[in-house]
């Protein structure tokens, strides 16, 4: 019983820490561009800000997710019963996981696309569905189906937009550790869904995924002074 209590100790300390310093990280860049965006009024900065408040909320129910699952020992998320708020933890989590996606591509895309102010509710639109569509079917294939194809779809504008940006010979950019960033909130949705699934390197994952929201952070705060 004791080691039990252990590992459960050790696994929830791990938690907090990592879920503290990703919503830490998130609110500084939310706050810390503040002052940059009242001064400039550049768009690509406001979706940049609300993509990063987005990711604190996310890794807000995200940690009510880990903590439920370690507390029950339930072996996927969708075996939640609703009367321990599991479905709606998910809920919440997809839909703020999913906007902060679709913010962090309209802070690359904004000049292509505010002409266009329908895409901000198309993107609300689609982050409601692949939240509801989840949780109704309860299907972890269908929820990562659905991730897989966000993710294709995101890849390719930021690899467009990345090659436009390489021809107009601007200086450095945000695009790779973009890609990073994208890359290892996929690989932090199959740890939700499925939690044995990548047990083993569980550590790499949250280290590697400390490391991007601190280089970004970095970034910020040398850029905002």
């Amino acid at each position: 019983m004791k080691p039990l209590i252990g590992m459960f100790a050790g696994q929830l300390g791990m938690e907090v820490i990592y879920s503290f310093v990703i919503i830490f990280c998130s609110l500084m860049i939310y706050f810390g561009t503040k002052e940059l965006y009242e001064l400039s009024s550049h768009k690509g900065i406001k979706y940049f800000r609300e993509a990063f408040l987005f990711f604190a909320i996310a890794y807000f129910f995200r940690s009510i997710i880990r903590f439920l699952l370690l507390f029950f020992n339930v072996p996927v998320v969708f075996e939640f019963s609703p009367r321990l708020f599991g479905e709606f933890s998910m809920l919440f989590f997809m839909y703020f996981s999913s906007m902060a996606i679709f913010y962090l591509l309209y802070s690359v895309m904004w000049k292509k696309w505010d002409g266009n102010s329908k895409k901000i509710y198309l993107f609300h639109f689609l982050a409601i569905l692949i939240a509801f569509v989840s949780v109704v079917f309860k299907s972890s294939i269908v929820y990562f189906g659905l991730n897989v194809i966000l993710f294709a779809f995101v890849t390719l504008v930021v690899c467009v937009a990345y090659k436009e940006s390489k021809k107009r010979k601007k200086g450095p950019n945000l695009y790779v550790v973009y890609m990073l960033l994208f890359v290892f909130w996929i690989l932090n949705i199959i740890d939700i869904l499925i939690p044995k699934f990548l047990e083993m390197f569980i550590l790499i994952i949250y280290l590697a995924s400390l490391g991007i929201f601190l280089l970004i952070l970095y970034k910020v705060i040398k850029k905002t002074g």
